[in-house]
């Protein structure tokens, strides 16, 4: 078995790496068009329930919105549902995970970042630890932003001022630190800076784990744009490019066989290797202030993307030989995204555009295939989802706290159910064994809720 299979057991699962998963989902794309089946029946012969329930990063277990394949199906949501517990948080716009058990999540105390762990059962603290200071901006509470990553007995945590750390997932004890401005000599300003991007709003994106490698958006013009980590000890692996860091997360994917980390900087998108951080294609892309925002989706190999002033967008990725080609093949206007991260289903993309909508746009072609209004009470600019596909559902989680579930269906925007859940937030949830874990609160402190959605197991 591949080491990246041979992973952590928990409750008699084994957990893989969010790079293992990725490369088993496209393996199975490809042997739905007739080629890697002994991949595919290698891992059936595992009994591919070996994916563990988790919510271990940012968007979920591969950074694409798409909930675990054991979570059970949902038909329809309660009208009140169940509160399994809750506890007060202090301000930031952070998002919770979930992995072994525990919750893991940032928010504000006493003028710092700090670092959660919490049963994810009763919502009991385990330990707690501070990251760096809060930083200050005129867009939101002074509280953190970013996203914990959880893998192999470890948490990863980025802090709005550049802050990245290793902790034991087990008493919350520092392995290793790096600094952003400090080690790599990336800007930071703060608000009304000259320098785009996180320079001005701090960092968001969360790292990403691929290749064996702790990749993040290090924002540094020295020629460290993209810096890979050693994930056990923070010794750093490879360095590359010159972008300057916005707002989006890297993540891993395969595209045409190749094994790649797609990053949205403020000069729009690369992927890079994650061996050694070559560049194998580059679509440029740049908007005021650098607010490059938005996880791409992949669907087949095309990538999906956009701004809030570019719209959404279609980039095609070729490969002949060793020579790679990425193109925009379509844009779409009516669909432009701001901040809310999309997903796909079946070759079909689901989002929050323009005009306080729902949208679903075809892949293929950037066709508006439906668009829903009536579920936002934000202004246009502000309007925000979560969205979470489970099977073929899709949970949103709208800005005003609200849960719908509906079918991810590209002839119509077909309501499942709603609930009232929390109140106003743009934090993403996490989703694990039938529960969401959500944080509230926009404007100041708020609560973190565990919420059964699917009802106790």
């Amino acid at each position: 078995m591949p080491d990246r299979f041979n992973a952590e057991w928990r409750g008699g699962k084994p957990l893989l790496d969010p790079e293992a998963i990725v490369a088993v989902r496209w393996g199975m794309l490809k042997a739905a068009c007739g080629g890697w089946r002994a991949l595919v029946l290698g891992v059936l012969g595992w009994g591919l329930p070996l994916l563990g329930s988790d919510w271990p990063q940012w968007r979920g277990p591969v950074r694409d919105g798409h909930a675990d394949a054991t979570e059970v199906a949902l038909n329809g949501l309660p009208a009140d549902p169940r509160v399994a517990w809750r506890l007060k948080l202090g301000a930031g716009w952070a998002s919770p995970v979930v992995a072994g058990g525990r919750v893991f999540y940032l928010d504000s105390q006493d003028r710092r970042e700090v670092l959660h762990a919490v049963a994810a059962s009763d919502g009991q603290e385990a330990w707690r630890a501070e990251v760096d200071a809060v930083m200050h901006d005129e867009q939101g509470p002074d509280g953190p932003r970013g996203t914990p990553l959880v893998h192999q007995g470890h948490v990863y945590v980025l802090s709005c001022l550049g802050e990245l750390q290793c902790r034991r997932v087990t008493d919350g004890q520092l392995v290793w630190r790096t600094h952003f401005q400090k080690d790599f000599g990336s800007p930071w300003l703060g608000e009304d800076s000259v320098i785009p991007g996180a320079a001005e709003h701090g960092y968001t994106g969360s790292p990403v784990l691929a290749g064996g490698q702790l990749i993040a958006c290090v924002g540094s013009t020295n020629g460290a744009g993209v810096v890979a980590f050693d994930p056990a000890t923070g010794a750093v692996r490879w360095k590359s490019q010159d972008d300057l860091a916005a707002y989006a997360a890297p993540f891993f994917t395969v595209l045409n066989g190749e094994p790649q980390v797609i990053c949205f900087t403020v000069s729009g998108l690369v992927a890079l290797a994650p061996a050694d951080g070559r560049v194998l294609w580059r679509v440029p892309l740049k908007t005021n202030y650098g607010r490059n925002c938005l996880t791409p989706v992949v669907v087949g190999d095309r990538v999906i993307t956009g701004s809030y002033q570019s719209g959404l967008l279609g980039v095609q990725v070729s490969r002949l030989g060793s020579d790679w080609t990425a193109s925009r093949v379509w844009t779409n206007r009516e669909a432009t995204m701001n901040f809310a991260s999309p997903v796909a289903v079946g070759g079909f993309v689901y989002g929050v555009g323009p005009q306080k909508n729902l949208v679903c746009v075809e892949a293929a072609t950037g066709r508006l295939a439906w668009s829903q209004s009536g579920y936002f009470t934000s202004a246009a600019g502000n309007s925000f989802a979560a969205l979470i596909v489970v099977g073929n559902r899709v949970l949103v989680t709208t800005d005003g706290g609200e849960v719908l579930l509906i079918a991810a269906d590209s002839s119509a925007c077909r309501e499942l159910g709603r609930a009232q859940v929390c109140g106003r937030t743009w934090s993403h949830p996490a989703y694990a064994d039938g529960r969401l874990y959500l944080a509230d609160g926009i404007s100041a402190a708020g609560v973190l809720r565990c919420v059964e959605i699917f009802g106790p197991r």
